[in-house]
């Protein structure tokens, strides 16, 4: 139903109708994020066997229910957070010290792997329990500290993260610390694709971001694309701070500011000589969009400076243009453009992933 030219010399963008129509709203849902990784959090209130944490897998959008659990062997697993009896909600708080999940509405009991273990008045029920009391299990992963799930994920998270981990390696990711202080919630009025498309460019940097764009230099500015992610590497301008890059770094030698790595369909990873700006893209209906800004410090004294800088102020000149690009797709005039083939490979890589998912 949509398509895009591979090559990008001669591709128009997806169609507008994409941006205004429920129905594909409602089957991306399905297609796309149903089939990709979701970051569900970090692991902090789950480092210690008995532990419980319930988690929401795409808050507003896909609005399913999970809980991480740790047994006492330490085995870390990701079940779905609902009743298997009447649907109730198992667990509502994080919590510490528990060999066992008890629904509070029938008193149902279930060990830490999510098998059924009791449940009262079901003596005369005949077979009784059956797989299906048991709770499932989701498929589940970890990128460090950070975790992530699927409904039905299209391929292992190796294929989408992959890239981020032999590219990084050198980094102590699992030494960041979570900074609450720096976390930021934005809601905008415009399509999650707008918001994703904006950041997967560089070609607006020198127009709507005049601080971040003297800090970087935008003419050696380029992007990597991979299967389900891609690379936009940003180069300081001389006297400007960057990474301290190690010899078995592949960008040794070079003065990074930033590596911006964005995750199909709605994760955004930004590193910094600081640490990690993680980027959470959560559609909340066809034109409102949330994004959840999360930081993990690695180095506290690089904080304030370069282009992980200011990241308030560059979030509100990008939201003050998405939100005007809402505006525009609704034209009758507007069907398609066309990409940059030096600045919106990124983009465009975005749209045919979009298509391919879209088409099932």
């Amino acid at each position: 139903m949509y398509a895009v030219d591979p090559d990008i010399t001669v591709a128009a963008t997806i169609a507008s109708s994409f941006y205004r129509d429920e129905a594909a709203h409602a089957l991306a849902r399905e297609r796309v994020f149903a089939r990709t990784w979701q970051w569900i959090g970090d692991d902090r209130d789950v480092a210690e066997p008995g532990s419980l944490s319930p988690r929401e897998m795409g808050a507003g959008h896909l609005d399913e229910p999970l809980l991480l659990a740790r047994d006492a062997a330490g085995t870390l697993r990701c079940l779905s957070n609902v009743c298997t009896h009447r649907a109730n909600l198992l667990v509502r708080e994080p919590c510490r010290g528990a060999d066992h999940i008890r629904c509070h509405y029938h008193s149902r009991r279930f060990d830490l792997s999510g098998r059924m273990t009791f449940m009262p008045e079901f003596a005369e029920a005949r077979d009784f329990p059956a797989p299906s009391d048991h709770l499932p299990q989701v498929p589940f992963g970890s990128f460090g500290a950070q975790l992530f799930a699927s409904v039905e994920p299209v391929a292992p998270l190796e294929a989408f993260l992959g890239e981020v981990t032999s590219r990084l390696g050198w980094l102590a990711l699992a030494d960041f610390q979570h900074d609450a202080s720096r976390d930021r919630d934005f809601e905008i009025d415009a399509h999650w694709a707008l918001y994703v498309e904006n950041y997967l460019e560089g070609l607006h940097i020198p127009f709507i971001h005049p601080e971040l764009h003297r800090v970087l230099d935008h003419h050696n500015y380029r992007s990597e694309i991979y299967r389900y992610a891609n690379l936009q590497l940003a180069l300081a301008r001389e006297g400007e701070p960057a990474f301290e890059l190690p010899p078995e770094s592949p960008d040794y030698g070079e003065r990074v500011a930033a590596y911006y790595y964005w995750v199909f369909p709605n994760l955004m990873l930004n590193f910094y000589p600081w640490g990690l700006s993680l980027n959470l893209v959560q559609p909340q209906g066809i034109a409102r969009t949330r994004i959840a800004f999360r930081s993990y410090v690695g180095d506290a004294t690089r904080l304030g400076v370069g282009a992980g800088h200011g990241l308030d102020q560059v979030e509100k000149e990008d939201e003050d243009a998405v939100q005007a690009v809402q505006r525009g797709v609704r034209s009758r005039w507007y069907k398609a453009g066309r990409y940059s083939p030096t600045r919106e490979q990124g983009v465009h890589h975005f749209h045919r992933l979009l298509c391919e998912f879209m088409a099932g």
